[in-house]
């Protein structure tokens, strides 16, 4: 397979147009079978739930090249599982986990010419989601429905790779407990761009949201999920109803009890009880794993391992997880899809 002459290093995370992409149609109660598309464009009705309630949702995963020239993902279906928690949510029709694994594995090999080559630092990002579409007006679920999934090769989310940014807390609420927080419906993302913007023109590279109920604990950093290491080396990240339950992260809490041995656990994160960490970070399927130099909040800044340098155990939770999804470290059965 003839690779795309793309300066593979100098990605960031931005769309490209690539060759193909999934499309599926619900109708009459159920999927059709699916087909691979060139067009990047969708025609949808003005009256469709997706444009007026907010009914749609959408995932985020990647495929990796590996050292042997084979080309993996990584925990798709668990990618899959959550979007079946969205999808019944807000009331969607839900995509098996085959149909979803199927679709995701055909937009990599019809685009393999654009999956980064092993050892470039880039990936191929993929972007499944689900629209509600149709003549509709009334606050009501939709009667039909498009699943599609596109992808495109990505550099790092945040500019710089793995090396430490700063972030900033904001007052402004993302979700509420007991809402949308823990499903990934776009809404949640919209309800983010004025405070990450605010944070971005401060200097910061995303801000903090606290805990909507008392504005004490962490949940997320911007759209990735927070983690620290304790001084007495516990990885610890925030257990909240508001918080979207990151792929990356339960891979961490897993990956930090078996490869390192540590104490993992989910607990509060309280804001003024920096102090016990060590080292800190934000992890999503996007940024993998971004170092937290240090955090502002009401005028503080708590710096933690560095604002320069990673620190060692993060550095170590990095590498083992980035080696497991290149094929590098042997995965825990189930984690590994083999596309070719």
């Amino acid at each position: 397979m003839v690779k795309k002459d793309i300066e593979w290093s100098q990605l960031g995370f931005s769309y490209i147009k690539t060759d193909k992409r999934y499309i599926s149609h619900w109708k009459d109660g159920k999927w059709d079978e699916g087909k691979l598309v060139e067009d990047n464009t969708i025609s949808i009705s003005e009256g469709s739930t997706s444009l007026h309630y907010g009914q749609e949702c959408f995932e985020g995963l990647k495929a990796y090249a590996t050292k042997d020239g084979g080309i993996q993902l990584f925990r798709p279906d668990e990618n899959a599982k959550r979007m079946q928690r969205t999808c019944e949510k807000i009331m969607m029709p839900l995509v098996s986990v085959e149909k979803f694994i199927d679709a995701c594995m055909q937009v990599v090999k019809a685009n393999e010419a654009w999956v980064p080559p092993y050892g470039t630092g880039a990936t191929f990002y993929l972007r499944p989601f689900v629209i509600g579409v149709g003549d509709n007006i009334g606050v009501k679920p939709a009667e039909e429905y498009i699943f599609g999934v596109f992808g495109m090769p990505v550099g790092p989310y945040f500019k710089g790779g793995l090396s430490p940014v700063n972030f900033t807390t904001t007052d402004a609420d993302r979700a509420a407990p007991h809402g949308t927080g823990k499903i990934k419906v776009g809404g949640n993302y919209a309800a983010s761009l004025k405070s990450h913007s605010e944070a971005v023109d401060r200097g910061y590279a995303d801000c903090i949201y606290l805990d909507p109920l008392t504005h004490t604990k962490i949940d997320e950093v911007g759209a990735a999920n927070f983690f620290g290491i304790t001084k007495d080396n516990k990885f610890v990240t925030p257990n909240s109803s508001s918080i979207l339950p990151s792929i990356t992260k339960y891979s961490l809490l897993q990956v930090a009890k078996e490869y390192l041995g540590m104490e993992a656990v989910e607990d509060d994160v309280y804001i003024d009880d920096l102090d016990k960490f060590a080292e800190a970070g934000a992890c999503g399927t996007a940024a993998v794993i971004t170092p937290i130099g240090g955090i502002e909040h009401k005028g503080k800044f708590h710096v933690f391992y560095s604002e320069t340098e990673v620190g060692p155990v993060t550095k170590k939770l990095y590498d083992t997880l980035y080696g497991i999804q290149m094929g590098d470290i042997k995965a825990p059965e189930g984690w590994i899809y083999k596309v070719k």
